[in-house]
């Protein structure tokens, strides 16, 4: 039975980009729900995005076999990081507000970044025990960002943020059992959260609309154990 999807892509950026992902949706569920043998993965490593200071990343990946050298699945991964984003200071500076420590007090950010996506691994045998592999993502990611009011910083606000993400890295697996592997990978991954806001310079009377990005883009290097049933 062939399945034909035809996509027209002919309406805004983020309209394309919404219905490429459901392209790719509905080709990859029927797999998922079809494939044989069952893998889970869970990676700890260390992410370096172009916002932020890098720090520790958190990743589950779940997928199934479509035969020996491809799999199809799923993942999601979790980082978070406190710092004071330079970017803002700079523009804030640059509107003609000189107080350096009250800027940076303005600056100081929290963000939980949540990466939810499609995943496609293609394996190549190496040895009998080590295999190499290539592999690719789409999806979504959600920024959770708490931050401080402009007027007074001292004061918490919280913002969520939305942007479309892909990834792809390289690595290698070592059996070490029937049903388990080590791993390690590195990856790229790439993402531009952002959102727009405006505030008022009580001092100067002055109005001015912010557009914060969240270049979530940077490296991925991680280990992890994957299990298969």
């Amino acid at each position: 039975m062939a399945l034909i999807l035809r996509c027209k892509l002919t309406l805004n950026k983020s309209e394309n980009k919404m219905k490429r992902l459901i392209c790719v949706i509905l080709i990859l569920v029927p797999v998922l729900i079809f494939g044989q043998n069952h893998s889970a993965a869970i990676k700890l490593g260390h992410f370096s995005p172009a916002a932020t200071d890098g720090g520790f990343v958190i990743g589950y990946e779940g997928g199934k076999f479509v035969d020996r050298n491809l799999a199809i699945g799923w993942s999601i991964d979790w980082f978070q990081k406190d710092y004071i984003d330079r970017s803002l200071v700079k523009e804030i500076e640059d509107w003609g507000i000189p107080n350096a420590e009250i800027n940076e007090l303005r600056a100081e950010t929290n963000v939980h970044s949540l990466p939810l996506m499609f995943t496609m691994t293609g394996i190549f045998p190496v040895d009998r025990y080590v295999n190499a592999y290539v592999t690719g993502g789409i999806g979504a990611e959600v920024l959770l960002i708490f931050y401080n009011n402009f007027q007074n910083p001292a004061k918490n606000e919280f913002k969520g943020a939305f942007d479309f993400n892909w990834r792809l890295g390289v690595g290698g697996f070592y059996e070490i059992g029937n049903l388990s592997d080590l791993f390690a990978e590195i990856s790229y991954h790439s993402s531009q959260p952002s959102w727009t806001y405006k505030v008022r310079d009580d001092q100067s009377g002055l109005s001015r609309t912010f557009e914060r990005v969240f270049d979530m883009s940077g490296i991925l290097a991680r280990v992890g154990v994957k299990f298969y049933w």
